[in-house]
């Protein structure tokens, strides 16, 4: 069986779904990898590192996709309407597909492939279960995010983080504020108090607040009802208008002692519930930062325009998208990895197992035989319910 690795469609994307270094693992599980030019070289991986490890490298695009029998990818096409629905038409009927395909934000896009006749796997429905847990592309690039996050905040804010103790007298530590302790949040939280700032967090999960405090800063508990606030899948639900506008009038005085505010509210498949209004960054002192990593649902500050860098009464607001991508060496390693750990449960002795008693593959399958077969999927489409399915093992 072969898995081919195109060179992402987005010329925005540096990341790459396989890495050099996992190509032996992949073979010992009986796959052959066949990488496009130029593939993980945007990533720091050149094509003679894939080489060294036993892949081929494939001249161009349409050798690849006419080659593979499996496609590791890190973006879908609905991730880059320009090339990406260029990379429609090279498909072919029974081909597998696993990547990041985005279903529930661009569900149309899961149509599309289903019309391709390809079994699409999308790794963002991948449950949260501890034997996913290696598998889980969300969290890797959430750490990332936070990461880079906290980052970002300290090279924009105009102060320095630690305290010191100087000669020209003592500088107080920067105050960083993160609201949401997913994982993305927690990340934020780690690298900001390594650099030396007190920083405290909100979460509507009270659970997570153990967490938040052995990473050495304040958690911030509010009045509010916070019952079934978690969802089954362990990621936060959205609340209605009413708790969110609580939360604001509770949250403006902290938004306002802070130097740095870090925002992690993103609800997969929706738009990102409004944590900070304009009139809340008004009473932020100048020369605060925002840094809104959910600019790319709309934001959880409204003031916030995915993708660029603004000031508004004094405040500089930061909406970036894709963040992983600019550390995508590393971000390419753990994605890698990740997909290698999917691909050795799907591939059973050099077969496509679809087993539809394995949770895992029964989540993230989303397209198969022409037609869209996730339920998720399919009551976002407004298509009916389909009748149970039965497992299928598929050779190349």
């Amino acid at each position: 069986m072969i898995v081919g690795v195109p060179l992402e469609s987005n010329p925005q994307e540096r990341r790459v779904a396989l890495v050099p270094a996992l190509v032996p693992i992949l073979a010992k599980a009986g796959l052959e990898i066949l990488v496009e030019k130029g593939a993980g070289e945007k990533a720091g991986f050149p094509d003679v590192a894939y080489e060294e490890r036993g892949a081929r490298i494939a001249s161009d695009r349409r050798q690849l996709f006419s080659s593979a029998d499996l496609l590791a990818q890190v973006h879908g096409p609905a991730a880059n309407h320009d090339g990406g629905q260029a990379d429609l038409a090279l498909y072919r009927s029974g081909q597998v597909v696993v990547g990041l395909l985005n279903p529930l934000g661009a569900p149309q896009g899961a149509r599309q492939l289903a019309e391709t006749g390809v079994t699409a796997f999308s790794l963002e429905l991948l449950p949260r279960v501890s034997r996913a847990q290696s598998m889980d592309v969300l969290s890797s690039m959430a750490s990332i995010a936070g990461y880079k996050a906290a980052i970002l905040a300290a090279g924009t804010l105009k102060k320095m983080y630690p305290m010191m103790i100087t000669a020209a007298g003592t500088i107080t530590p920067a105050r960083v504020f993160v609201v949401g302790a997913g994982v993305a949040g927690l990340q934020a939280i780690a690298t900001s108090r390594r650099l030396g700032a007190l920083v405290q967090s909100y979460d509507v999960r009270p659970a997570v607040k153990e967490q938040v405090e052995s990473l050495g800063a304040k958690f911030l508990e509010l009045e509010l009802e916070t019952k079934g606030a978690e969802a089954s899948s362990g990621y936060a639900k959205v609340m209605g208008e009413d708790f969110y506008r609580r939360q604001r009038e509770m949250m403006t005085q902290v938004v306002a002692d802070s130097d740095v505010v870090i925002t992690t509210a993103a609800i997969p498949g929706k738009k990102a519930p409004v944590l900070l209004t304009e009139e809340m960054v008004r009473g932020m002192r100048l020369g605060s930062v925002i840094v809104d990593l959910a600019a790319e649902g709309g934001g959880n500050c409204e003031l916030t325009r995915p993708g660029e860098t603004l000031e508004v009464h004094g405040v500089t607001i930061l909406g970036p998208i894709n963040l992983p991508s600019t550390v995508s060496y590393h971000a390419s390693q753990m994605y890698g990895k990740n997909v290698t750990t999917f691909l050795q449960n799907l591939v059973q002795k050099g077969a496509v197992l679809i087993n539809r008693d394995d949770e895992i593959i029964r989540e993230t399958l989303i397209t198969h035989g022409g037609e869209v077969v996730n339920g998720r999927v399919r009551e976002l489409l407004g298509l009916p319910a389909t009748a149970p399915p039965t497992n299928e093992r598929r050779r190349s």
